[in-house]
């Protein structure tokens, strides 16, 4: 008798909660990357003297609905202006493998969006 009116009780409560933070959690990936989509764009374009520091990457791994695992790698180049500042920006792989560290040139960017570089 106790479980027919509780466990209704409880699945009304959480399945609309559950629901919300789902949405809410998409609807915020989706806002935070149109926003910096936006946000390059209305930066400069700026090309500048710069050196590759260092480089890294990110795997990152999840399972598929079949239950195949699965991985992507990210890759960041980290570069020095010179001014001493440095700047980490996402690149593609190809964009990553072109790079060595100790490299110089003119790095193009825009905001944090990496759009070449030019040894010297």
């Amino acid at each position: 008798m106790f479980l027919d009116v509780f466990f209704p009780t409880v699945f009304s409560l959480l399945f609309p909660l559950v629901f919300v933070l789902v949405v809410g959690s998409f609807l915020a990936v989706i806002i935070r990357g149109v926003r910096t989509w936006s946000r390059n764009n209305a930066s400069p374009r700026l090309t500048v003297s710069a050196q590759v520091v260092t480089k890294r990457s990110h795997v990152s791994r999840h399972h598929s609905q079949h239950g195949a695992p699965r991985s992507r790698t990210s890759y960041y180049v980290t570069f020095q202006v010179e001014s001493g500042d440095r700047l980490e920006l996402p690149l593609s792989g190809p964009a990553y493998g072109m790079l060595a560290e100790g490299d110089r040139g003119s790095l193009t960017f825009q905001g944090t969006r990496y759009l070449g570089f030019q040894r010297e």
